[in-house]
């Protein structure tokens, strides 16, 4: 029972930060004509209650896709259905066809923001406190540590409840997903996942995980037998939830055609904005996106986000667990936001929702991470005018995880999980017995922080020579980018090294 009163007590300290961080400014509060993130969620609203649903993606004089078109999956336009019904129960004008664009008023705006903390309620926080009760082999306070820790982690929050976005829906049912196929229930968990994935098209970062994870279960159970069986099973599922969500979009060719083409567009380019993401770092030198023809772009995007995916693909298939299926899961969300195309700076919170599932096992790392990856959004939120939420939401996570997690202990080589990749090191270079690995991540961590400190602090002080007006914005991006490749390699050091690691505890024991 005490167990209980804890996590209450959690959820109800992470409801009240994100009702703090939602009574600060929203994006494009205030700047006609397009507004913000905010006023295309509302317009969306509009759009969905005031048009037949086969006009939701199609321009019209109704439909202006140029201001804020519907550009994710159904999920998400029925869900803004179902917000836009409650609106106009309340104020009609909220909603009103063309009349309601640009709406700002502290009623409505009430009204939105409860929106965003009732998806969190109802899907994304139910999902982190069953995720972390499930945890085997950890105390009671250790899994009221890491719900703590998790729930408390900055960049959500910020995006989500300050930038304004619902993206704990896709995320909280992409974890209800890691929960099922964890668990075994793999039917539920593919349904939840494919829910994520009709709700934001950016969930394909984890798709290839749950794929290779759920073959490599059939593999086990063998295709002549039990894993024909859940295989079928498993395809039936999804192409049935897809189907159901799709319905109203499939009455014709050119319909389907148009929400896909609504969904991939292509044409915005190889990146948005300032991302952290390899394509950004090198553009800063090379004008790859204008040197080289679109067509060349996708496939090189393709191809290297294929190619560091499928080494942690092909183990997880081979030997299919649930603690690598978490770690792929990073490995994969990583490369696809370093390399694939058209990656917006948000996309990062893709990643970290995995890194923070292993949080119990390297918390370390991930920690560190959730950091980083806060920090990389920093144009964007210093953009909205939020620099002080973003300090006082970072300040609190860190003091959560300084606090209830064994961070020092956890900087060491079995904390790293790099033991196993060490031995080995040692003994084909012949390198002296000395934690060479763990001193250096130590280094490479005050590093990075002294790094992120610095240009915090001249974002928020100094302006960018005139020539120059986006340096600080760049030099963010470079600086995060550079931690992301890192991080990318280390998780697939521990990926790649867990067997062996396993085989030598064995071994001892």
């Amino acid at each position: 029972m005490e167990k209980w009163h804890w996590l209450a007590l959690v959820v109800l300290m992470a409801l009240t930060v994100r009702w703090a961080v939602s009574l600060h400014s929203y994006s494009g509060a205030g700047k006609p004509p397009l507004f913000g993130d905010y006023e295309a969620q509302r317009h969306w609203q509009e759009v969905t209650v005031n048009l037949p649903v086969r006009q939701w993606y199609f321009n019209s004089s109704d439909n202006d896709l140029q201001y804020w078109g519907l550009d994710y999956p159904p999920l998400t336009a029925y869900h803004s259905l179902l917000c836009a019904y409650v609106a106009e129960r309340i104020n009609p004008a909220w909603v009103a066809l063309h009349t309601s664009r640009g709406h700002e008023s502290q009623a409505h705006k009430l009204f939105m923001r409860a929106t965003v903390l009732v998806a969190d309620v109802v899907v994304y926080i139910p999902a982190v406190v069953v995720y972390c009760c499930c945890l085997k082999e950890v105390s009671t306070k250790k899994k009221v540590a890491n719900a703590l820790c998790i729930l408390l982690y900055p960049g959500l929050i910020l995006i989500d409840h300050g930038h304004f976005q619902y993206n704990s829906v896709s995320l909280g049912f992409a974890l209800w997903g890691v929960l099922g196929v964890s668990c075994d229930w793999d039917l539920l968990g593919s349904l939840a996942f494919c829910l994520a994935l009709n709700y934001k098209q950016m969930e394909l970062y984890h798709s290839l995980p749950f794929f290779c994870f759920l073959l490599g279960k059939c593999f086990q159970k063998g295709l002549k037998g039990k894993g024909l069986g859940l295989l079928v099973k498993l395809a039936g599922t999804v192409a049935a939830s897809f189907t159901l969500c799709w319905l109203p979009f499939l009455s014709g060719r050119e319909q389907t055609l148009q929400v896909l083409r609504r969904l991939f567009p292509v044409d915005r380019g190889l990146f948005e904005d300032k991302v952290a993401n390899v394509w950004c770092s090198i553009n800063t030198f090379v004008k790859i996106k204008d040197l080289l023809p679109r067509d060349t772009q996708i496939l090189m995007s393709f191809c290297l986000t294929f190619l560091s995916s499928l080494p942690a693909c092909v183990k997880l298939t081979l030997r299919p667990s649930p603690r690598g299926f978490r770690l792929t899961l990073v490995s994969c969300a990583l490369s696809f936001f370093l390399f694939s195309f058209q990656v917006h700076e948000k996309s990062i919170l893709l990643v970290a929702l995995p890194v923070c599932l292993v949080l119990n096992e390297v918390p370390f790392m991930s920690t560190w991470f959730s950091l980083v990856s806060t920090f990389s959004l920093l144009p964007l939120l210093r953009k909205d005018g939020l620099l002080l939420p973003a300090l006082l939401t970072a300040a609190a996570f860190c003091t959560a995880c300084a606090a209830f997690l064994p961070l020092r202990e956890a900087a060491s080589e079995e904390g790293l999980r790099l033991r196993a990749f060490a031995g080995s090191l040692r003994r084909r270079l012949r390198l002296p017995g000395a934690a060479l690995l763990p001193r250096a991540t130590w280094w490479l961590f005050l590093a990075s922080v002294a790094a992120m400190v610095l240009l915090t602090l001249a974002t928020a002080t100094l302006h960018p020579p005139q020539r120059l007006p986006d340096l600080f914005s760049v030099l963010v991006c470079f600086v995060s980018c550079l931690n992301f490749l890192f991080f990318l390699v280390y998780f697939n050091i521990i990926i790649m090294w867990d067997s062996k690691s396993g085989r030598n505890r064995k071994k001892v024991n």
